[in-house]
């Protein structure tokens, strides 16, 4: 397919450095250690694809200099994960279309209410034009390319990962059946949610991460969503086994 990843963000819900805090990690002086909150970009031959648009969602589109995005996958109606949709109203004007946003009902329901001012009959000039579209837990297109969602669990709210050709990504998720798990078998990357080493009722530890990487046998596997409890990325990385890195905001990857 002709993939290429780069990774926007790979905070939590607070980001790194968390406002206030002194510790190790939230004063180090590593640009890996400084993490915006999770999304992706995901360009094929034929569509460029934000996985999440959060609060940081601006700043990530200035960093990596994007010109043109056409689809928005919204993984869950967490702040942490939408509250930057109305920055798509620059792509609306740049390319003169709506922005496409997908996800599942009740994740377009909680768009339509947090940013009601986007969708009212009579809008006030210049609010972001979306086009909503509900997606179900099988696979869809767009424009050709073929989206397999995964469904998962972040404590008691489901959750949507994604497949694209060979890569999968996961993120804020604490549970998924062998049946989920297993849309992702053959993927030659697979990023997916790790909070920290301790275990948590929503997230992923580390432990939990790498032993569904070791099961899915990536060529490579990377963490994201990953809190300023996790400690210093040079010092996780070299805990971790072969094949299984932290990933951290710009990380670029082509398949």
């Amino acid at each position: 397919m002709g993939l290429k990843i780069t990774v926007l963000g790979t905070g939590t819900s607070q980001g790194v450095p968390v406002v206030a805090c002194s510790c190790k990690v939230c004063n180090s002086n590593n640009p890996k250690d400084k993490r915006l909150r999770t999304a992706i970009l995901v360009k094929t031959p034929k569509n460029t694809i934000v996985i999440d648009a959060g609060p940081d969602f601006r700043q990530q589109m200035l960093r990596e200099n994007v010109s043109k995005v056409n689809a928005v996958f919204i993984t869950h109606n967490h702040k942490d994960h939408t509250g930057g949709l109305d920055d798509v109203r620059a792509f609306n004007w740049i390319l003169k279309q709506p922005m496409e946003v997908y996800g599942r009902s009740s994740v377009l329901k909680s768009i339509k209410k947090d940013f009601d001012y986007a969708f009212e009959e009579e809008k006030y000039p210049g609010v972001p034009q979306i086009n909503l579209h509900v997606i179900e837990n099988k696979p869809f297109s767009i424009n050709g390319d073929n989206i397999i969602p995964i469904d998962a669990m972040h404590a008691q709210m489901p959750v949507f990962g994604f497949r694209i050709g060979d890569f999968s990504y996961l993120t804020d998720a604490s549970f998924l059946t062998d049946e989920e798990l297993d849309k992702m078998k053959g993927s030659k990357y697979i990023i997916i949610n790790a909070l920290r080493k301790e275990k948590h009722y929503s997230h992923f530890n580390v432990e939990e991460a790498i032993d569904i990487l070791q099961y899915l046998k990536p060529e490579k596997g990377y963490l994201t969503h990953i809190s300023h409890q996790m400690g210093l990325h040079e010092e996780i990385n070299k805990e971790l086994p072969p094949g299984i890195k932290l990933a951290y905001d710009g990380l670029k990857l082509i398949i």
